[in-house]
This record gives C-alpha cells, structure tokens and sequence, in this order.
C-alpha cells in the first residue's frame, strides 16, 4: 500500500537539512544535507554565500531524492523552514544583495541595536514584543547600507532564510507572520508590518519591500520547471509555507497544541512556550505573533548555545563537539570550581555579555575546560526557561529538549538537573524539518500525521544538592559579572 510522503528543508545557522517523512507512521524514509560555509568577517560580521545556499539545496534535495527512488513519486508537498532574523535582500533580479545573505549571529549592529535600544526600547517592545538586538534584519540592513549606501536603491524584496528557499524552489515572494515577528519588524497587535520599527531603525524604506504574508501550511507555489532540473524533485509539486524553525520544532513534538515550554540546545540558546496572548505583556526576552491573534510565542533566548561547544571544539582541539561533550563528561559538575560564561556570540544579558572562563588554574586540564562549558550552556537554558515559568507561562514542569545537543541523552539530564524535574527529550534532530514538512502536510489537509519520537529523561536523583548549588553559584557569577561586561564593552567601542 503507498502512503504519502511529506518533505521538510532546514536551513539552520550552521547547516541546511532536507528530510522526507512517511505520512501516519512519521517514520524517516531518506535525508540529507551538510554544513553551510559562513564566512567570518572583521567586527562580527557573518555572511553566507548565494552560490553556496544553492548548491547546499541541490545537494540535500537531490540526496533525499537519490534515496527514496521510486518512491519520490509519492510526494505530495514539501516546505521549509529556517533561522530568524539575519538579512535576505532580493535585487529585481532575484538575486542576493552583494551575492549574499547576512547570518543572525553577525554582530557588526551591536552598537546601533544598543543606541536604538537606550532611545526607543520599550516603545518597541511594546509594538513589535522586542528590544533590539544585533541580528535583527533592519539593523543589520542599515549597517550595511551605511557601509555601502548604492546597495539601498537596489533593494526589491525582504525576505528571511526559509523564505529565501521557497523563492529558490518557486519563485514566488512570500514570508510569514513568525519570521516577520520574530524579526521584530510586525505590530504585534494588528500582525501587519509594523512601520514604526523600520523608521526606528532608519530604513523605512524597506517597508515597501517586505514580502507579502501568507498564513503557515498555505500553499505558495509550484516546484518550477528550473527548479526541478536543478534539484532533483518533480515539477509542479506544491510548496507551503512554513514557520520560523523553533515553532516547526514546537509542532514537530506537539509543543505548541499542549503548551509544553521547549529547550532549543542548538546553535542559539532558544528557549520558548506558546501561550494565550496577555495584557500587560510580561516581560519576556520577545513576544512572537505567528498567525493565531489569541496566542503568542514567548522567547527567552541568548545569541550561542551549542556554538560554545563548537567554539571548544575548534579551540581546544577537539575532533566535533561530541567529543567535547564526551571529555566533559569525565568530569564532575562544576569541573572543579571552573566555569565558563556561555556568550561566544554575546547576549542580551548582561548587557554586552561575553565568554570566558572565570577560576582557571593550572590543575585544570582540557577535560575540565570542556566540562564547564557544558555546565554553562545547560544552566544558561534553564535560566531562560525559569525565566518563563516565573512568569506564568507553559504547563509547569513541562519541558521539551530540542535540537542537535538533545541528541546526547547527557545533556538532556544535565538540563533536567539543573531545572529540578524531567524533560522530554526527542533524539529526532531534524524536528525543524519535521515540523516544516508538518506544514506540507498541512497545506494538503493532513494535519498531525507526521508523530516525533520522544523520551522522559529524569534528573540523577543523586546529585540533586549539587544541581542546586552550582545553578545558585554559577548565575550569582553571571550576575556579578555585569560592570565587567560593560567596562569591556566601553573599552572595545
């Protein structure tokens, strides 16, 4: 008997995805893709070829089709989904401004979110749901445009990364209300472009040029006679639009219908609940407006997660950030009085955060190196996700575990530890993907045919002092941190 199949592309901060999905069973059937070569620029800058967002594409989709064959006959739609913020600019050409795209970790409008955040930060928190922050896309807009002011006459389309995929596959022009949201660019009241957050970050302009929003699971368009021939898929099979890739992520696991707060431990340290709408808004990292006016995605989010794993990886010499986490491991909780403070890409708190480590001595080895920053990323989450449930917001106690550093069932209990109760974990990576190709499903009348494997990890029941001590211990340490932040911030300007 055939059943339909449903794909799914993610295209992540660091890699790009592509994954098809058995309709009912939910089961994997064929998967690809590969990492995305950014290119690291002076002062933060980050940037991402156009020909390389193109042939990371061609190489996931023509892998998935490689591998289910005949089988690629019974697909009936596909979506996408991908990280929020950063810059995606069409020239009328459809082309990529300056032939590339700008990454949301790029840090080079850390400055001017801050002189913006000091003048209107509330005013915009209170019309978009968040303060500015570096990797916004009208910030990063306007800093390069400062720098090359010939770029702003040629500037037709604001699109996002999930986006920028569809177009690819389609040639249609289109986003969503999440990635727009998320972005901070939409008034979360009335979910249309909000004009006053591209004044205040002085390029109105761009207003004119924002995509046209279309509801999540809509159908955008057809795979294009090109597109098929450059990709491997058939021609003409729809394409829906997705979300940003942390709501996929929360539909993947059924997050979002149950109210289940969840724990993204990939690149950015996402952490978020869907929840009814509220007035006066709580005072959360971001409010998220994304298609539903009764409800709203609330985020607590720092600019690095497992990117301080990645970075240990490179600068201690370590193979992957596996086997960080597999050296950490060998270690005790707390590494022996080292911590680490987990801001390689900066944060939003303390102001002007960044990483370091603080108690090294020469007992330390490499081992305990890696141990604390393990410790460091799983406490900076559940500092987040505190952070939420002090407010009220999610079913209390219920937290899902997300993303690539679910995958080691440690890291999971480490956040369990450190939160005080279980979580679940799904050791599905490529939930971004499964809640995009849900989205495809969706666009064709078939909702929640697509179940996410999940597990409940429970916290070491032995180390349930030693969680406590070393959370109180290691956030009274971030805290006390705070004029130092901010005497390194003053002297780097």
């Amino acid at each position: 008997m055939r059943t339909d199949i449903y794909l799914g592309i993610d295209m992540g901060s660091t890699g790009l995805k592509a994954v098809a999905l058995e309709a009912g069973s939910g089961a994997t059937l064929a998967a690809a893709g590969g990492a995305l070569p950014y290119r690291q620029l002076p002062q933060g800058g980050c940037e991402l070829a156009a020909d390389a967002i193109a042939s990371a594409l061609a190489h996931a989709l023509q892998g998935v089709a490689q591998q289910l064959g005949e089988r690629l006959r019974d697909l009936r739609a596909l979506s996408c989904t991908g990280h929020g913020a950063g810059l995606y600019l069409l020239d009328e050409g459809g082309r990529l401004l300056g032939a590339s795209a700008v990454a949301s970790t790029d840090q080079r409008a850390a400055a001017r979110a801050r002189a913006l955040g000091q003048r209107l930060g509330d005013a915009l928190y209170d019309e978009v749901g968040c303060r500015p922050w570096s990797g916004q896309s009208s910030l990063i807009a306007a800093e390069r445009f400062q720098a090359d002011p010939a770029l702003r006459g040629r500037v037709r389309h604001l699109l996002f990364a999930k986006d920028y995929l569809a177009f690819l596959l389609t040639g249609q022009v289109a986003t969503d209300a999440s990635d727009a949201s998320t972005a901070g660019l939409l008034n979360l009241r009335n979910g249309a472009w909000s004009a006053m957050a591209f004044e205040a970050a002085g390029v109105a302009d761009l207003h004119a040029q924002a995509a046209p929003l279309l509801t999540a699971g809509s159908v955008v368009g057809q795979v294009s006679a090109p597109a098929a021939a450059a990709f491997g898929l058939p021609a003409g099979v729809p394409v829906a639009m997705g979300a940003i890739d942390l709501l996929a992520s929360l539909r993947a696991v059924g997050a979002e219908r149950l109210g289940h707060a969840v724990a993204v431990l990939g690149t950015w340290c996402v952490n978020a609940v869907v929840a009814p709408a509220r007035e006066p808004k709580p005072q959360v990292g971001a409010i998220v407006r994304f298609g539903d006016p009764d409800r709203r995605l609330y985020l607590e989010n720092s600019p690095s997660s497992m990117a301080n794993v990645a970075w240990a990886a490179r600068a201690l010499q370590f193979p992957d950030a596996a086997a960080v986490v597999d050296s950490a491991m060998s270690v005790p909780l707390g590494a022996e009085g080292l911590r680490f403070l987990p801001f390689i890409n900066g944060g939003n708190w303390p102001p002007g955060a960044s990483a370091g480590f603080v108690g090294l001595q020469g007992h330390h080895s490499r081992a305990h190196m890696a141990r604390a920053v393990v410790d460091g990323v799983a406490a900076w989450h559940a500092w987040h996700l505190k952070r939420l449930a002090a407010q009220g917001l999610g079913v209390a106690g219920r937290v899902a575990a997300l993303g690539g550093g679910a995958r080691d069932r440690r890291m999971a209990q480490l956040l369990a530890g450190l939160l005080g109760h279980a979580v679940e974990r799904c050791g599905d990576d490529e939930t971004g993907a499964r809640g995009a190709a849900g989205y495809a499903a969706l666009s064709q009348g078939a909702d929640d045919c697509l179940p996410a494997p999940c597990e409940r990890v429970e916290p070491d029941p032995g180390q349930q002092t030693a969680h406590a001590d070393f959370y109180a211990q290691f956030h009274a340490l971030v805290d006390s941190m705070a004029p130092v932040f901010a005497q390194v911030t003053g002297a780097a300007r």
